[in-house]
């Protein structure tokens, strides 16, 4: 077994799980307000929401490196999506910055990024750190 991270480590990936809901809830409401009849963009906004849930519960319960690496690619793919819908469109779909749901899930993403890279740095330093004192 494991030994049990620290307790850094543990808040880093409740602020990435965090992020992660969020953003998914963002999507979902979004998806349900309407966006489920628009086309390629529809389909992708529920298909946000599952991946958000199932990878913010991961980074939760499964003590691996894999579900942050998942959260750092959820976050910088949905980012990249929302940034090209405020410039120059996608797939159709120019949005704006200023509503509320818009706001709340870019914030929600950088939050989730910026805690996976964080929880990514200190669990492995704590891992090289453990390897090297280990005779």
């Amino acid at each position: 077994m494991p030994p049990p991270l620290p307790r850094g480590a543990w808040l880093l990936r409740g602020v990435t799980a965090a992020g992660l809901l969020l953003s998914a809830d963002v999507h979902l409401f979004l998806y349900v307000q309407g966006y489920q009849d628009i086309e390629v963009v529809g389909p992708l906004f529920l298909l946000n929401a599952v991946a958000g849930f199932v990878l913010g519960l991961l980074v939760l319960v499964w003590r691996h490196w894999l579900p942050l690496l998942g959260a750092i690619g959820f976050s910088v793919a949905t980012l990249g999506a929302f940034y090209l819908s405020t410039t120059v469109g996608f797939f159709s779909v120019n949005e704006t910055v200023g509503g509320v749901q818009q706001v709340t899930a870019a914030v929600s993403e950088w939050v989730a990024l910026v805690g996976a890279l964080l929880a990514l740095v200190v669990e492995r330093r704590r891992a090289t750190g453990r390897s090297r004192s280990t005779p």
